[in-house]
């Protein structure tokens, strides 16, 4: 019964998150936003809700652990498992944006979010508006660079949805409404049982199983996009959803209900984990051959993901 509720979790959440994403994109060009507008915030922000949806209802439940764990873990899944497979997969070019903006951001975040979790055990209200407000300074910088750099973008998805009618619009975010909230629901109970079951923390689950469920849509997008070669995906737009992550995430989630810290290894290890998968980019940059992760590298980083995997259960 949990690893039902457990898989229907995830499934609905595929559904609901690719509905969700959908209906964003065909609503801003139905106000008339540019694509450019549209990559950076609508479509982050939908890509972002199953995490969203699983943390806002683990708080609500009294799982902090979760709420935190899911954010956490999909962090260092998305460098971890997604980035570190599809360089598997084909080789990943990096602009200079890079180290000049994304990373350092990244960083700065990441480390931001460990001094709030250790300043009092509590991600406050406050703290929650205040990572809202740098969200928006970061989004607004990121949008003057992009004006800067403008580049020719792809029209196959906007042609196909420019012209969806309000109609379609509105059945696609009902859909994706209704599909995200039971998604999260089940998925949380089935973990909270099967953590229960198996004689481990709701932290463990959370930053494993719940955390990769919740990737699975950037996960098979980006493995389908190396596998045809298409060089769309960046790791400039993986560091963007970290960011996003952390701020929106974890900031609405608290906003609603502060979140506490109830397992000591979140602050001792998890924390950790993702800063240092986010540090050891740099170097991955630059060392041997500057601004490619190719597929040696790509072992690495997946290798240490699956060392990550397992000490979680280990311990």
């Amino acid at each position: 019964m949990n690893t039902l509720l457990i898989l229907s979790g995830l499934a609905l959440l595929v559904i609901g998150g690719e509905y969700l994403v959908r209906a964003s994109i065909a609503l801003s060009f139905r106000f008339r936003l540019s694509k450019m507008v549209i990559g950076l915030t609508v479509v982050s922000f939908a890509t972002s809700s199953p995490e969203l949806l699983v943390s806002i209802q683990a708080a609500l439940d009294g799982f902090s652990d979760i709420s935190l764990g899911n954010v956490i873990g999909s962090n260092i899944a998305n460098l971890g498992l997604v980035l570190g497979l599809t360089a598997l997969i084909a080789p990943l070019y990096i602009d200079k944006d890079f180290y000049k903006f994304n990373w350092p951001v990244m960083m700065l975040f990441s480390i931001a979010l460990y001094f709030i979790l250790a300043n009092d055990r509590l991600i406050t209200q406050k703290e929650g508006i205040g990572l809202l407000l740098a969200l928006a300074i970061y989004l607004y910088f990121l949008i003057q660079r992009a004006r800067k750099n403008r580049k020719p973008e792809s029209t196959k998805i906007s042609d196909a949805l420019s012209h969806t009618s309000y109609s379609k619009i509105i059945i696609w975010l009902i859909i994706g409404g209704l599909a995200l909230f039971f998604g999260a629901d089940f998925l949380v109970k089935g973990a909270v049982r099967f953590a229960i079951d198996l004689g481990v923390s709701e932290r463990v689950i959370s930053i494993t199983m719940i955390a990769v469920g919740t990737s699975v849509p950037e996960l098979a997008a980006s493995i389908i996009a190396a596998a045809k070669g298409e060089k769309a995906l960046s790791l400039g737009n993986l560091i963007g959803s970290n960011i996003f992550n952390i701020a929106s995430v974890l900031g609405i989630t608290a906003i609603i209900k502060p979140i506490a810290v109830n397992s000591d290894q979140i602050l001792s290890s998890d924390m950790f984990w993702m800063i240092g998968f986010a540090a050891i980019l740099i170097p991955l940059a630059f060392i041997p051959k500057k601004f490619v992760l190719g597929r040696y590298k790509g072992l690495l980083i997946f290798a240490g993901y699956l060392v990550f995997i397992a000490l979680a259960f280990l311990n």
